[in-house]
């Protein structure tokens, strides 16, 4: 018994003196070796003021000022900056071994300052330390043989309430204020865990992520790297490798449910895409980015909010992204990106617009088109403009400085071919252009989608030019101008019974059936404007002239058909005048115009006669002058024969 308590005397007795000598070991001793492994591991200048002993919530020190230093190039100002700091010891160590192991080290409102440039350098990147960049390193031996190196590592770094700067050159300076940050580095050369929650916005965005070597990883080698960010309701995810000098590579997910929600959380301005073209995003690629700032994705898998895209892309990010990419889609709906998707989508809710109501007016946001330059080159099995409908397509969309051109290099359209360009210009207010050539479209459904008209039907060739300026659809159909011309080998005219006009003077209800249809026309102030419309039928033709209103939607066109009698009599004609709004037009025998006509060809009839009247007088004169007695002479020979006695008359004269 008494050897039991000798026993236990003797633990308590070692026990003071080891706690007691944690206590005699000067605080300014600990902070200047914390100063020296950081400077070791990052090759940067650190200053550690103020230093004093704690007891609790941690053993160790409280520092009032902690500094570490910048890259020689920064411009900036210290990397790293704090008010206070809190440095924990492992008190066991200490004891068992005699190794200072800092357990944790804490700081409280600092500011931390990160740059990068254009040529690949990172202030974060310590290329100037002083060796392997170890956490754990030994002192200098004292001269005392007796006395072992002593070792440190850092287990746990805790950042509450700092501000991050960072400054990439070529980039607007972003600064996140209220950001706290917590590391877990258990083994020097194990993994550790980062997870930070920023606040650049208000509301918190959450980042976790395990690298694995992180000795390794902060001297700038390539470590394997498992990310996630939180923001918005929306989340990003990255498993691969990585560097502190911003090279990056492996697999990437983006789950967006509102991009421009992701955005604004991040403090970031919001994108403002157009419907399903990224306001969601569901994404999945093999990503590689350089430190220059080259971003490359492939295998890429994206919903885009209701377009479905894959394929790859070349991204610089240097300034105004350009874009070098090919992707393949099925149906494609782009109207969002014209301007005249559903009144539901565009504007979050609201039912279309009643029929023969107007275009839209609207504004139209094109600032998008400010977002990239660059190519992309797209194969689609569709492709819907909102105004016009593309089957399977072959394009290229080229963007520079918000002017943006979808060069249509294979399209089907409307049961033919399209061949040509669409424009979409926003540098200096938003217009819209272009040069088409159809050949074998489907003339009804391609008339509906253009202006809303259905009379017609058959195979069209057609050539088309046009621009129109505007922020809203309204504007731009008001505003349009341009040419072009078709023609249709047979078709139909619905809503019109020719046949039936001309017989019985009742026309309205019914087809007609055309042999050959041509026309040429311009734009101009939002209105079509024909005069040489040529329809061809069995045993009628038709001819029009007259004004479509594209921007007022209404109708003002003469229509005369024209019944052929041949040589048995003359032809029957009733022109037919066409007026009013798309919705409701009115189609009725016009006529003053038909009066017009009658007068034309009785003017003509008495001009005919007057022609012939007086050509009988002069036939009379001349043969009276030439003495014509013969019924049967014409006049020709008379006046041969006339000519021929004056010349023998004549000679006689000479020789008498």
């Amino acid at each position: 018994m008494k050897w039991i308590i000798r026993m236990i005397g003797f633990v308590l007795v070692l026990l003071i003196v080891a706690v007691g000598s944690v206590f005699l070991l000067p605080a300014d001793r600990i902070g200047a070796i914390a100063a020296d492994q950081i400077r070791k591991a990052t090759g940067r200048d650190v200053t550690i003021t103020g230093v004093s002993m704690t007891l609790w919530p941690v053993l160790g020190v409280r520092a009032d000022g902690l500094e570490v230093s910048n890259a020689d190039w920064s411009e900036q100002g210290p990397m790293l900056t704090a008010e206070n700091a809190a440095i924990g010891v492992d008190l066991m160590a200490y004891i068992r071994d005699r190794e200072i192991r800092i357990t944790n080290v804490e700081a409280t409102r600092p500011t931390i300052r990160l740059e990068s440039r254009t040529d690949g350098r990172a202030s974060w990147v310590f290329t100037d330390a002083s060796g392997a960049a170890q956490i754990e390193a030994e002192t200098p031996a004292p001269t005392n043989s007796a006395s072992t190196p002593q070792a440190l590592s850092i287990q746990k770094i805790e950042v509450t309430d700092a501000t991050l700067i960072y400054d990439a050159e070529g980039a607007d300076l972003v600064s996140y204020s209220g950001v706290d940050l917590t590391l877990d580095w258990p083994e020097r050369l194990g993994p550790a865990t980062i997870a930070a929650i920023l606040r650049p916005a208000g509301t918190e965005v959450q980042v976790d992520a395990t690298i694995a070597g992180f000795a390794g990883f902060i001297a700038g080698q390539v470590q394997p790297l498992n990310a996630a960010v939180e923001a918005g309701g929306g989340r990003v995810t990255l498993d691969g490798r990585a560097s502190t000098a911003g090279d990056v590579a492996g697999a990437l997910g983006l789950d967006l449910p509102n991009t421009d929600a992701f955005m604004s959380a991040l403090g970031l301005p919001a994108l403002g895409l157009p419907p399903k073209l990224g306001q969601a995003v569901e994404m999945t690629t093999q990503l590689t980015l350089t430190a220059d700032r080259r971003l490359s994705l492939r295998e890429l898998q994206a919903d885009l909010g209701g377009n479905a895209l894959s394929g790859a892309a070349d991204i610089s990010l240097n300034g105004t992204p350009v874009v070098n990419a090919q992707f393949n889609a099925g149906a494609l709906d782009l109207r969002g990106a014209t301007g005249s998707a559903p009144s539901g989508e565009a504007a979050g809710g609201g039912a279309p617009a009643p029929a023969g109501s107007g275009w839209p007016k609207d504004p139209i946001d094109a600032s998008g088109l400010a977002a990239f330059n660059g190519e992309i080159a797209l194969t689609a099995s569709s492709i819907d403009l909102g105004q016009f409908k593309l089957g399977q397509t072959r394009t290229l969309l080229r963007n520079d400085r918000s002017r943006m051109v979808f060069e249509l290099r294979e399209v089907a359209a409307y049961g033919g071919t399209l061949v040509g360009e669409f424009v979409v210009n926003n540098r200096s207010g938003l217009s819209v252009g272009g040069k088409m050539n159809m050949r074998g479209l489907a003339l009804q459904p391609f008339l509906r989608d253009a202006a809303d008209l259905e009379m017609l039907t058959g195979q069209a060739n057609m050539d088309l030019n046009f621009l129109g300026v505007g922020q809203t659809v309204d504007a731009i159909m008001r505003s349009l101008s341009g040419g072009g011309s078709f023609n249709v080998a047979q078709g139909t005219i619905e809503g019109i019974d020719l046949d039936g006009l001309l017989k019985f003077g009742r026309g309205n209800g019914r087809t007609t059936v055309f042999d050959a249809m041509s026309a040429s026309y311009r734009m101009d102030g939002g209105n079509l404007f024909n005069d040489d419309l040529l329809v061809v039928l069995r045993s009628f033709e038709a001819r029009g002239n007259g004004r479509i209103g594209l921007g007022q939607q209404d109708i003002d066109y003469l229509f005369t058909p024209t019944a052929l009698k041949g040589e048995d009599g003359p032809d029957l004609a009733i022109p037919v005048r066409i007026r009013g709004p798309w919705a409701d037009p009115k189609i009725l025998p016009d006529l003053d115009a038909a009066i017009d006509l009658r007068l034309d060809e009785k003017l003509e009839a008495e001009k005919e006669a007057l022609k012939a009247k007086a050509e009988q007088q002069v036939r009379e004169k001349v043969a009276e002058e030439l003495g014509v007695t013969d019924e049967g002479q014409s006049l020709g020979d008379a006046a041969r024969q006339k000519l021929e006695d004056e010349v023998k008359k004549g000679l006689r004269g000479l020789f008498d």
